[in-house]
């Protein structure tokens, strides 16, 4: 970490507090109006006509009337702004899965091209219970209830529809990297430079021809006068067991405590619960996102299951070159996920 380069302190719109997010809603939660909505469905309807897999679904083919400037503007405001916003209002127990579908990706087209979440080219993930063990390290800990820790996705944007929510607890937590920076650089600026060092990341089993098992990207990285973040707290202690990759020494290990504990930090972050028919958008490269642990419906039809997108806008930040190691590619707009030559994107709506 360089003092000559990185600033003091950030003052901008992504170094907001969740004390203020919390009591300020309206500065990123936006309820859809009855014109929003039926431009939403006509655009569905739109496509749906058209017989296509959903996952080809471009802007083009999902022709929006006055809620297309919005989705511009938030496009904005995930980039530039505060980076994140929740869409409340969307009449989901009316839709079948399709239609849903339909909407979230065609939303999602709007935003950036859509990104693969495996190598099968499934560009709409499920995130729910799948009673996998989160302690086994090849688990990928949005297939559980168990709480997640603050981390970011393998993707430019992350969105989420939500079809179903829990019984109890799975709420979202977001957090601003730049006010976490701003606070250890004030508390430990000694520890805070050790999140610039290249700590291994655990693949998870999900290691790319030729690849090793784990990336070595920095949790935090400034690169083209952006502050970028890149954190997977469990991923970091699981490539540990790999003997060739950088051993954490003890202030990195104090380093990485103080990062989250300050998520961890209520002024800090904010806490949501979303309902059946929020779509929530999140900046992967200046926040990190959380969940909570749940407990589910008895009823598996009622058991808490979201729709993912994982998203590349135009007009995006520069990505350093290590940021290979995971996204394959870093051009602007064509970034993130699991895309190859044979892929073919398709949203697969009963995964």
């Amino acid at each position: 970490m360089s003092d000559e380069t990185l600033p003091v302190e950030f003052t901008g719109p992504a170094a907001w507090l969740g004390c203020d997010m919390q009591v300020h809603p309206e500065r990123w939660l936006i309820e859809l109006g009855p014109q929003d909505i039926h431009d939403l469905e006509q655009a569905a309807h739109h496509y749906l006509s058209l017989g296509r897999d959903i996952g080809e679904i471009t802007a083009q083919d999902f022709p929006l009337t006055h809620f297309a400037d919005h989705l511009a503007g938030l496009r904005s405001k995930l980039i530039d702004g505060i980076g994140f916003e929740v869409l409340r209002g969307l009449p989901i127990e009316t839709y079948s899965q399709e239609m849903a579908a339909a909407i979230f990706c065609g939303v999602g087209a709007h935003l950036g091209s859509a990104r693969s979440q495996n190598a099968a080219g499934h560009i709409l993930g499920h995130v729910r219970n799948v009673g996998a063990d989160p302690n086994d390290p090849n688990t990928r800990i949005y297939q559980t209830s168990a709480r997640q820790t603050f981390h970011t996705d393998s993707a430019d944007i992350v969105g989420l529809l939500c079809l179903k929510e829990a019984k109890e607890g799975g709420d979202s937590l977001l957090v601003s990297v730049e006010t976490l920076y701003n606070r250890m650089r004030a508390l430990r600026p000694d520890l805070l430079d050790k999140l610039f060092d290249p700590l291994a990341t655990d693949r998870r089993g999900e290691v790319p021809e030729g690849m090793k098992p784990y990336m070595t990207i920095p949790p935090l990285t400034w690169h083209g006068g952006k502050l970028t973040v890149f954190y997977q707290r469990q991923y970091i202690d699981s490539a540990q067991r790999f003997p060739e990759a950088m051993r954490l020494t003890p202030n990195h290990v104090a380093a990485l405590d103080l990062f989250d504990t300050l998520a961890n930090d209520p002024e800090l972050h904010i806490q949501m619960r979303l309902r059946p028919g929020d779509m929530q958008f999140v900046y992967n490269h200046s926040q990190l996102h959380d969940r909570t642990g749940f407990t589910d419906w008895p009823d598996p039809d009622q058991r808490r299951h979201l729709f993912r997108l994982w998203l590349s806008p135009e007009g995006d930040r520069d990505l350093p070159e290590c940021f290979k190691q995971r996204y394959g590619s870093i051009e602007i707009g064509n970034r993130g996920g699991i895309v190859t030559r044979e892929t073919r994107l398709h949203a697969p709506l009963d995964g």
